[in-house]
């Protein structure tokens, strides 16, 4: 047989092989929205596809009788029965509907790729866009106070107790958006108005170590807020609010007397809409405050953009944006606890900022569905402060991510390398300009056996350089350095469902944290003290391990779940800000451990004919430094490790600074007919160690800790009439009771306020 003779007689035989065979097409979309599910699976025995960017897919199969599979995380899967005919085109959409249990919500931060919440392997809540807006938060700082196991103390994110306070320095908790870190590049503190709470889809809180998969910042966990696309029908939303504060509780606290009452007011835009391949987000906010404390304001402006096109059902790319200008004033420290609303003068600092991040993405399928991601973000800071404390910064991030689903073995590899440099010059860290470099590569394994048991591991390689050029200020000289340091990092987790809706998990990760430029070298003042470098600062390490069980429930029409942890982290090397030789400073402070329970339990649907939500928790925690000593320190000696570590707390316990025992937490609301009411309630335990010299420095601390020393119970109320449908308006009563409390030391709380908010969505 000749050459033309077997090619022809190959494509005879490929041709009646392929006519045999049929083609299913089709698309998946949201039974509510319509809009298309993307990444769906659809399956039929051991073949199977994922939809495109459209929704769309289809299946080439022998003739014959087949139950097709369609399955989307966070809806109810569907099936279907078919019968195929060779050649035959067969045209078969489908619509899913999204599940009604919050146990099926779809996370991404545990592994880069989405999975049921229920199925994690680590301690995961969710916080929603419509809880934020219902109780009127006005930065992502307050509405992570209601996530059980959270606490922030003056801006500073606090997770299990695994962090304290550091007045802007140092973050042991990642704050990303879109699976991006955006923390500031000097101080690795999170700038909580940057934050477009105006376009959230929701926000995720990874509790414990992921360094292994989110790097240095992520010791102690980790924030991940993901931004709204748009959906099939273009939206508009927004709010106006207003906000007065009535007089304290004491009224000699009030300095207002004969001038206008302290208040807030502002609002929020934000619009979403598809225009053939392009998904376009605008969203604007502003706010204006003259607050409860004296010569204290904030006015500023904020603008963001997300774009996504749409080049194939393979490539797409996009460009996102977020722009902050404004103007604020605050301090460190109240004049007197009997005039607690006054700042000592010289804390007080005024400032002028300028912040932005500009996000390009790009994702690709190849033929294998194999996906490629590369994420960037610039993010720029310009903090020009009258007091010697101006700084800048710039950001440069980069990221190429791999990811490979083996269907087979029900696998997912995901794999990355990261690229992080800065540059930082600041009047804070003597003048000069420092650059820095963070490159790593990743590598995660997620498989599930059994239909029942989910294992997650990683892996992570870090390799760290900060460049100092050294500078001279009033106290000394530093003298410059290239530090460079690599270190590895792991994680592994379990998830097993023992039974329907009772899903048991363990995880073990470690922790890792390269110090900040602010907390080796900042030179600053804060009223009576001086806050010094410290060059010889090292790195923290350390590890966090869990078990929990999560149990879904329904009554009725209300379902939820119920979750209880137990947990302990363990730190080497801690880093933390002590007075030595009279001035702040960073130390090592040696090996800390956090141990403890942390309780939650969410819901949402019908009680007793009423729709209703739920999200309450507590938490338990007993951080302990390993070394402390009470033992004075004589005349003339330096003193162990453990003496100054009791040295420099206020209490003779051995319990680590700025930590609350008890913290408790309940947001509950209902809706009657158009209206609803809501209640939400924190206690926090008395916060019994603080920096010991704060006790002789903040005048009538001492008096008013021993005062206020059962901690502090706060409730705020709210109710609402929603119109129509695009019209809701609210009235939001916080500290009902006029609570006076200090969430950290020389810093006094609000006092009773309303809030009365109209929302709009068209």
């Amino acid at each position: 047989m000749s050459k033309n003779q077997l090619a022809f007689a190959f494509f005879l035989s490929f041709q009646s092989i392929f006519a045999q065979n049929a083609l299913v097409k089709g698309q998946l979309i949201d039974g509510k929205t319509s809009e298309p599910l993307i990444g769906a699976t659809v399956q039929v025995k051991e073949i199977g596809t994922i939809t495109d960017f459209d929704g769309n897919y289809q299946l080439s199969l022998p003739a014959g009788q087949y139950i097709i599979t369609f399955r989307y995380i966070g809806y109810e899967s569907s099936a279907q029965s078919i019968r195929l005919q060779a050649g035959q085109v067969m045209d078969l959409n489908q619509s899913l509907q999204a599940e009604a249990t919050i146990l099926e919500t779809a996370t991404i931060t545990s592994g880069k790729h989405e999975k049921p919440l229920s199925e994690v392997t680590v301690s995961l809540e969710v916080l929603k866009p419509s809880l934020i807006a219902s109780t009127g938060k006005l930065s992502l700082d307050d509405a992570l106070e209601k996530i059980p196991g959270v606490t922030i103390i003056d801006g500073q994110a606090n997770i299990r107790g695994g962090s304290g306070y550091s007045q802007g320095a140092g973050s042991r908790v990642l704050l990303m958006v879109d699976d991006v870190p955006i923390l500031q590049a000097d101080a690795g503190f999170p700038n909580w108005d940057d934050i477009p709470i105006e376009n959230i889809a929701q926000v995720e809180v990874l509790k414990g170590a992921a360094s292994a998969l989110y790097g240095s910042s992520a010791m102690n966990g980790i924030i991940n807020v993901r931004t709204a696309y748009p959906t099939a029908k273009p939206t508009t939303e927004g709010a106006v609010y207003y906000t007065h504060f009535f007089s304290p509780a004491d009224s000699s606290y009030k300095w207002w007397e004969g001038e206008a009452a302290p208040r807030t007011m502002g609002a929020q835009l934000a619009h979403r809409r598809k225009m053939n391949k392009l998904d376009l987000v605008l969203g604007a906010y502003y706010v204006n405050e003259q607050s409860y404390e004296q010569d204290v304001n904030k006015e500023y402006g904020r603008f963001n953009f997300n774009t996504l096109y749409r080049v194939s059902d393979k490539f797409s790319f996009g460009l996102n944006g977020n722009f902050n200008q404004g103007t604020s004033s605050s301090f460190f420290y109240w004049v007197d606890a009997t005039t607690p609303y006054i700042g000592f003068p010289t804390t007080l600092s005024s400032r002028k900022r300028l912040r932005y991040n500009l996000d390009p993405h790009i994702t690709i399928y190849d033929k294998g569905n194999n996906k490629h991601r590369l994420l960037g973000r610039f993010y720029n800071v310009d903090n020009d402060n009258d007091n010697n404390q101006s700084n800048f910064s710039d950001m440069y991030y980069g990221e190429y991510q791999f990811q490979r689903q083996f269907k087979g073995a029900d696998l997912i590899l995901t794999s990355g390398v990261v690229a992080t440099f800065s540059s930082v010059e600041a009047e804070l860290y003597g003048d000069t300009t420092f650059s820095s470099r963070n490159l790593a590569a990743y590598l995660q394994l997620d498989q599930k056996l059994f239909d029942r048991l989910n294992i997650s591991g990683g892996f992570r390689y870090e390799n760290n350089l900060l460049q100092n050029p050294g500078f001279v200020y009033e106290q000394g000289v530093v003298l410059p350095s290239d530090e460079r340091e690599s270190k590895p990092v792991f994680r592994l987790g379990l998830n097993y469902e023992l039974a329907d809706f009772t899903f048991l998990r363990a995880s073990w990760g470690q922790g890792y944290r390269f110090p900040t430029v602010a907390e080796k070298f900042i030179v600053t003042n804060a009223g009576v003290f001086d806050v010094l470098p410290n060059p010889e600062l090292r790195s923290e390490t350390g590890w966090t391990g869990e078990i929990g069980i999560k149990q879904g429930f329904g009554v009725g029409s209300f379902k939820g779940f119920f979750d209880f942890a137990a947990f302990i982290s363990r730190y080497q090397d801690m880093m933390e800000f002590n007075l030595v030789g009279g001035d702040f400073r960073a130390l090592n402070i040696g090996d800390t451990e956090m141990q403890g329970i942390d309780i939650s339990i969410a819901g949402k649907g019908s009680l007793w004919g009423l729709p209703t939500t739920l999200l309450a928790g507590y938490t338990y925690v007993d951080p302990r430094f390993k070394e402390f000593d009470n033992t004075p320190i004589p005349a003339g000696e330096t003193g162990t490790l453990a003496q100054i570590n009791a040295l420099n707390s206020s209490s003779d316990d051995n319990i680590l600074k700025y930590r609350s025992r008890h913290v408790v937490k309940l947001d509950i609301e209902t809706s009657i007919k158009d209206g609803f009411i809501g209640i939400e309630g924190f206690h926090n335990s008395h916060l019994e160690a603080i920096d010991a010299a704060f006790l002789l420095i903040i005048k009538g601390l001492g008096v008013f800790r021993e005062e206020n020393n059962k901690g502090f119970t706060v409730l705020n109320f709210r109710a609402g009439y929603r119109f129509s449908e695009v019209v809701k308006m609210s009235l939001l009563l916080n500290n009902a009771a006029n609570t006076i409390y200090s969430a950290r030391p020389g810093l006094m709380a609000a006092p009773r306020n309303l809030t009365a908010r109209v929302d709009f969505k068209f």
